[in-house]
């Protein structure tokens, strides 16, 4: 049995199995996914939450890379629906 899907869900599942590519080259076995749509902002925790004591900004792209010493334990994607 075919399902007629709208252009959102094709949207939206392009943008998941895209994610999900990307994700799997990150260096962490656990990791979590947080998306504030009201600020528009992905969060991806490589490992358990953790406070970062230095971020890193990637200059036009939106991205924020955080880091706990040398380790990056998180990104944040500023402006998320747009990338």
């Amino acid at each position: 049995m075919a399902t007629v899907r709208s252009k959102a869900q094709n949207k939206a599942v392009s943008g998941a199995i895209s994610l999900a590519r990307q994700i799997s080259s990150l260096p962490a076995a656990k990791l979590s996914l947080d998306y504030d749509a009201e600020a528009d902002v992905l969060y991806i925790s490589l490992k358990r939450p953790q406070k970062a004591t230095r971020t890193v900004e990637l200059e036009d792209e939106g991205v924020l890379l955080r880091y706990r010493g040398k380790e990056l334990v998180g990104i944040t994607v500023l402006d998320a629906s747009q990338h």
